[in-house]
């Protein structure tokens, strides 16, 4: 049935590809030459992705009745039981990678023809549903086997490169998780320091009258999380910011000790215009 749809499919898009290819030869070409030029490349497309569909399928036909020799042999007995499972299976890997590069094949033929036949490419998404589903059968026989001392090179081979696949998609999905988490933990640090002047000099924030103007000590100053540390307290009955920040983004307020208290209300608008924060106590 999948191949009767998918040849009909073909068929409408030689069709169709024809007609309009008609339409545009009117123009000055002679009609007969440039439609059989058309129908002689669809043709031949069409055959070549068809040829090698009709291969997939004819290895997972066979992949199928190995499957049943296997469990056939599983549940006989006898000394050629053992080389019986061995050679079917063997046989089923061998064709499972050649499957997979005949897939890799026809969607390269579909990426470099003329047809844009979305019904095909839907019919090699379920080729290799077809083929990742084996590829669990597989692993399943093989820990099947494994627990019987029946061990087979070949499926080893093949499993292994499937989990180096499985392994290979989590390290990179790890890696880029990783990333990320670095650079919003980037995006939410930012530096903070108080002191009064003379300190604020000797670490050369404050020269001239402006702030950070030059190469300060930037080890003077303390990192934060913007998202977590959102109150400071300045121990000191005089505040001042130095640095430009929007005055509705913070409070300054004072504590039972008539003490200052940094609040900010707002860290994405109060940190938007500098990342770094300088504030002079006396």
């Amino acid at each position: 049935m999948r191949k009767l749809l998918l040849i009909a499919c073909l068929f409408t898009l030689a069709l169709t590809g024809c007609k309009n290819n008609k339409t545009a030869d009117l123009a000055g070409l002679a009609q007969n030459d440039s439609l059989n030029k058309v129908i002689a490349q669809k043709d031949n497309e069409i055959n070549d992705m068809m040829g090698t569909f009709n291969e997939i399928e004819e290895g997972f036909r066979q992949i199928n009745d190995a499957e049943n020799r296997v469990n056939l042999a599983k549940s006989g007995e006898g000394a050629n039981r053992s080389r019986m499972l061995k050679e079917n299976v063997q046989f089923i890997a061998k064709r499972m990678q050649a499957n997979r590069e005949l897939i890799n094949k026809l969607r390269e033929q579909l990426k470099g023809s003329s047809l844009k036949g979305e019904q095909f490419k839907k019919a090699i998404e379920n080729l290799l549903k077809e083929l990742t589903e084996k590829d669990k059968q597989l692993q399943k026989l093989r820990e099947e086997l494994d627990s019987k001392d029946i061990h087979i090179s070949e499926l080893d081979e093949t499993i292994n490169n499937l989990n180096t696949n499985v392994s290979n998609l989590n390290n990179e999905s790890a890696a880029k998780s990783q990333m990320i988490s670095q650079q919003d933990k980037q995006l939410n640090t930012a530096w903070y320091v108080f002191g009064t002047k003379k300190e604020l000099k000797d670490q050369h924030i404050l020269e001239g009258g402006k702030v950070l103007n030059s190469s300060f000590n930037k080890n003077y100053f303390t990192k934060i999380d913007i998202r977590v540390d959102k109150q400071i307290k300045l121990y000191s009955k005089s505040a001042r910011l130095l640095t430009a920040h929007p005055s509705s983004s913070y409070t300054l307020t004072r504590d039972n000790n008539k003490q200052f208290v940094l609040t900010i209300t707002n860290p994405q608008l109060f940190w938007s215009t500098s990342k770094y924060l300088v504030i002079l106590v006396k």
